[in-house]
């Protein structure tokens, strides 16, 4: 029996995998996603979504692609670690995920394929294609340069691909070095941590959803006030934190994590850090 059956929950709120259902929507969740979406709808090209690990970009891309699911006229391609050893791979990849069947194979042949996929697709069929790549702080320059190709593939009114490049915050310095790069974003967007109303917002979201229901918490105030104070509002950390509570509640029997839960588990973590470190 999973702990979140004896609390009378019916599913894991804390789990760290990326679940639509469980994106707490702060503020500048909900604001990067209609962005995204009035971007992407206009054809406006690249859109740069940036934040440190944990704030939930990988979990937001999951929620956008759910969002565009039953619209036939968008056709959504995503890259979930773009790790590859030179131009050539990663436009053999491109083409295997926008299942064109080339020719010929050099990286030329490969960029006439794709700008030919893209007219097909973008202007005989009227489809708007859509390319998330996730972990973009592992593209190296070459691979930006590749990009920046593709979306030179325009008609007079739009860009023919769509490009959502998610990475974490090392990106931007590398990208703002790249003038011809860096001026074709229309869309940048930093997704900070969570304030402390927004952390309790999201705890309390998270067991709801996993069916504790409305007006009652496993949490105190106090309690949630530390999680923040250790997580920094780190969406990851919450959940992570979280989750070690419940189960520690569970094993000392009781109801409710309190301040004196987190706290010993804190302790507990910085010790084993340090034991690593030593």
């Amino acid at each position: 029996m999973g702990y979140y059956e004896i609390l009378n929950l019916n599913r894991e709120p804390f789990s760290t995998s990326p679940d639509p259902a469980f994106l707490f929507r702060s503020s500048a969740h909900n604001s990067v996603l209609k962005r995204l979406e009035i971007a992407i709808r206009l054809k406006r090209g690249l859109s740069l979504i940036l934040g440190d690990v944990g704030t939930g970009k990988t979990t937001l891309s999951r929620v956008l692609l759910q969002e565009f699911a039953n619209d036939d006229d968008f056709i959504f391609h995503m890259i979930l670690d773009p790790t590859y050893n030179s131009e050539f791979q990663f436009l053999e990849m491109l083409v295997k995920l926008f299942r064109i069947t080339p020719d010929a194979r050099t990286t030329h042949d490969y960029k006439e394929e794709i700008e030919k996929y893209l007219f097909k697709k973008g202007v005989d069929e009227n489809k708007t294609i859509v390319l998330l790549i996730d972990e973009g702080q592992k593209l190296g320059a070459n691979f930006l340069e590749v990009l920046r190709t593709l979306l030179n593939y325009e008609t007079n009114e739009y860009k023919l691909l769509q490009l959502i490049i998610m990475s974490q915050m090392e990106l931007l310095p590398r990208v703002k070095r790249i003038k011809n790069f860096y001026d074709r974003i229309a869309l940048k967007y930093i997704i900070n941590p969570l304030d402390l109303n927004e952390t309790e917002e999201m705890i309390n979201f998270r067991l709801h959803q996993a069916g504790l229901p409305e007006g009652r918490s496993l949490f105190t105030p106090a309690s949630i006030r530390l999680i923040f104070e250790n997580s920094q509002g780190y969406p990851r950390k919450i959940a992570i934190l979280c989750h070690n509570a419940l189960e520690e509640i569970i094993i000392q029997g009781k109801k409710i994590v309190d301040r004196d839960t987190i706290s010993e588990l804190v302790k507990r973590e910085e010790f084993d850090a340090y034991k690593l470190v030593a």
